[in-house]
């Protein structure tokens, strides 16, 4: 739950984090997993809100933004080039139809490669989700990933030096159904199993 406003003081908080007596983790990789780039200037005159908070961490250099992808980008948007300001700090951008009809197996392989070793956050928007699978969000894009497509993403993680996860923007009043929050729920359980150090059957 919470809007993807609350990456952004994770995300700072991680930077500061100690990792032994002399380092600090400072800029981590970004996996972001959303319908949208999150990346807008401002929105209503605000600098802070659920549209802003991955430039904002650009601003702070909270990213190493040569070790950020971001999947699952489509829809709506306040800028006639959504991308350009991602692309032009070097994240990788797969919009959805790249994903349309396929494993992406293989593109977590190269996602895992681009990571290497070094630290990395794992972000999901539920809106990634085709609201016919996840229609209890703020702002729903049709076209979008499959659940089974979240799956691979997020088994696709283990093995990585993942520093942290989180799911937001997940509304279950706006689904009478149930599904979004169980559908949240599940990927949660899966964040949590990729995680270092943690064992699974």
């Amino acid at each position: 739950g919470g809007d993807h406003t609350i990456t952004y003081p994770i995300l700072q908080a991680v930077a500061k984090t100690q990792v032994s007596d002399l380092e600090m983790h400072g800029p981590v990789g970004l996996v972001h997993v959303d319908a949208h780039t999150d990346t807008g200037d401002r929105a209503l005159g605000e600098k802070l809100y659920h549209g802003t908070p991955f430039r904002r961490c650009v601003e702070e250099e909270l990213l190493d933004c040569s070790r950020v992808v971001q999947i699952g980008i489509r829809g709506s948007s306040y800028d006639p080039e959504p991308y350009k300001y991602s692309q032009e700090q070097g994240f990788r951008v797969v919009p959805a139809e790249d994903c349309w009809g396929k494993s992406l197996v293989p593109l977590l392989e190269e996602v895992r490669r681009q990571m290497g070793d070094k630290a990395v956050y794992l972000s999901f928007d539920i809106d990634a989700l085709d609201p016919a699978y996840a229609p209890g969000t703020g702002t729903p894009e049709i076209a979008g990933l499959t659940p089974a497509q979240a799956l691979e993403i997020i088994r696709g993680c283990k093995g990585l030096n993942l520093v942290g996860c989180d799911l937001v923007e997940v509304a279950p009043m706006y689904d009478l159904s149930g599904n979004t929050a169980l559908l949240g729920a599940n990927l949660l359980f899966e964040m949590l199993c990729v995680l270092p150090g943690v064992k699974t059957v």
